[in-house]
């Protein structure tokens, strides 16, 4: 079975869910190893897509930029 892709907002949630659960100190230390290890996994989630997000958004404004240098010529 394919693994469903989290989209950025979930995974915003589910990371600060678990900084929560880690900053109120009362997690076993096995669970706390895990939180931690899911949340770095999450933590590289949201960086590459905001990475991503921010390639598309300058590729997008060169090409309206290339566009509209070209129709005032």
């Amino acid at each position: 079975m394919a693994k469903k892709e989290v989209v950025f907002d979930e995974a915003m949630l589910q990371l600060e869910n678990i900084v929560r659960q880690l900053e109120q100190g009362d997690v076993p230390l096995e669970n706390a190893i895990e939180l931690y290890q899911k949340g770095m996994e999450l933590s590289k989630l949201c960086s590459e897509k905001l990475q991503s997000a921010e390639k598309q958004l300058v590729s997008f404004i060169g090409e309206n930029t290339e566009e509209a240098g070209q129709s005032n010529e």
